[in-house]
């Protein structure tokens, strides 16, 4: 093993101010299947129809957390109440 190897830093968990300043692309959303998508091509002419929450920064298309709960809450399905 080399000394970059071993002297590597563990992976460290985000806090809760740091995690909502975290944004994905559309593959990263279909690849981690945050959203109901099944393909990145779908999700992103459903961003350029304005259908589905997201963010333009600088002309890409990026979700934040908050986006994400946004458009689950949006398509959420209620049960029927017996």
């Amino acid at each position: 093993m080399t000394a970059k190897a071993t002297n590597a830093k563990p992976p460290t968990r985000l806090d809760d101010e740091e995690a909502e300043l975290r944004r994905w692309t559309p593959e990263d959303v279909v690849k981690k299947q945050l959203l109901p998508y099944k393909s990145v091509r779908t999700l992103k002419q459903k961003c350029y129809r304005r259908q589905v929450f997201h963010h333009n920064d600088a002309g890409r298309i990026t979700f934040s957390p908050e986006s994400i709960r946004r458009e689950n809450e949006r398509t959420l399905v209620a049960p029927i109440a017996a």
